[in-house]
């Protein structure tokens, strides 16, 4: 099983042709070259990859770590937000 890390690492290999050797978790976005703008970019392909509909609400990603974090809560959210409740099985009483 691919892990989101891996996912993200093979997104800013392809998109943004940084070495796989540079990307960790602690790694800052900025020290990759990645300004505000390109995280919007990165964002709205991470919303197309995992299949995500990101929040219009701001957050601050200083770190791959932080991406990874975010986006794992977003797809643990969606998800459960996705997953049907089932009724409360009915109580067995005798009168």
């Amino acid at each position: 099983m691919t892990t989101t890390f891996e996912r993200l690492c093979a997104i800013l290999v392809k998109d943004h042709k940084l070495p796989l050797e540079r990307l960790s978790l602690y790694a800052p976005l900025d020290s990759l070259g990645i300004d505000s703008l390109g995280t919007v970019e990165l964002l709205w392909t991470v919303e197309d990859v995992f299949h995500l509909k990101l929040p219009s609400t701001p957050v601050e990603l200083a770190t791959l770590g932080d991406v990874v974090r975010y986006i794992d809560e977003l797809v643990a959210g969606q998800g459960a937000a996705l997953t049907p409740t089932l009724p409360a099985a009915p109580s067995l009483r005798t009168t």
